[in-house]
């Protein structure tokens, strides 16, 4: 009989998709979540706080495999660091860690958070695994409709996405957290690179609505880094999944 696989973030966007792979695939299945849960469709929900480092004893003791996807604004170079020192001190055998392409390279905190998670998961002594992906569709269709709000919208010159579709993220994650740790991975992006603007043109499209567009400039590193891609998937990424066009048509189109 297989230990349960633990998943951080398992109610977020992301892992809304993975645990119910897991499952199909066999696996028992806890969720760490700040809410509490009653347990349901063959998953235990165990509540704690990564970055509070509250209940992690609990979650990992008995697991070989931890997941972590949770993720926010601010903290999650702290929740690493807790979950890392916790599942090392469990026996833990495998850590899969999701991060973000461009950790190392864009000058801007939460690249660095992401960057700062990464090395905790590396350096805690549990073999593991490491995933950066791009901007999944769901955060690109969110800036896309607040910078539709305005009257006029602006466009960073040389503001540039690959969005990538959640369940091939999702489908990858999976296939890594069944398999052995196997440190960093290629990256993993969308099957194509858009301007900003194509990406709100598209989306006013898709909505039937319109708006004029104001080209602006990045300034900085942040804009410097911007405008080199610094961004979007480096050689050896792994590429596909839905476009951006497919995914509108799903989620916007009327």
């Amino acid at each position: 009989m297989t230990s349960p696989i633990l998943v951080t973030g398992g109610t977020g966007t992301l892992g809304r998709l993975v645990v119910p792979r897991l499952r199909e695939a066999g696996r028992e299945v806890r969720v760490l979540s700040r809410q509490r849960r009653e347990p349901s469709d063959g998953v235990v929900y165990l509540t704690g706080d990564l970055v509070a480092d509250e209940g992690l004893g609990e979650a990992v003791a008995g697991v070989d495999t931890v997941l972590h996807l949770a993720g926010g604004p601010r903290g999650d170079e702290a929740a690493a660091r807790h979950l890392a020192r916790a599942a090392a001190g469990a026996g833990v055998r495998h850590l899969v860690h999701i991060s973000v392409i461009g950790a190392d390279r864009v000058p801007l905190g939460w690249f660095r958070s992401q960057l700062a998670a990464e090395e905790a998961v590396a350096g805690c002594g549990v073999p593991w695994t490491v995933l950066r992906a791009a901007q999944f569709h769901d955060l690109v269709l969110t800036v896309a409709q607040k910078a539709a709000r305005l009257p006029v919208v602006p466009v960073p010159g040389g503001l540039r996405f690959q969005p990538v579709d959640p369940n091939a993220v999702a489908d990858r994650l999976v296939e890594l957290a069944l398999g052995r740790p196997a440190g960093r991975v290629p990256d993993l992006a969308g099957p194509a690179v858009y301007g900003l603007g194509e990406l709100c043109r598209g989306y006013l499209q898709a909505s039937g609505r319109r708006r004029p567009m104001l080209p602006v400039r990045m300034p900085g590193k942040a804009g410097r880094a911007y405008r080199a891609g610094d961004n979007l998937a480096p050689a050896g990424a792994v590429t596909g999944g839905r476009t951006w066009e497919e995914f509108l048509a799903d989620r916007v189109g009327r």
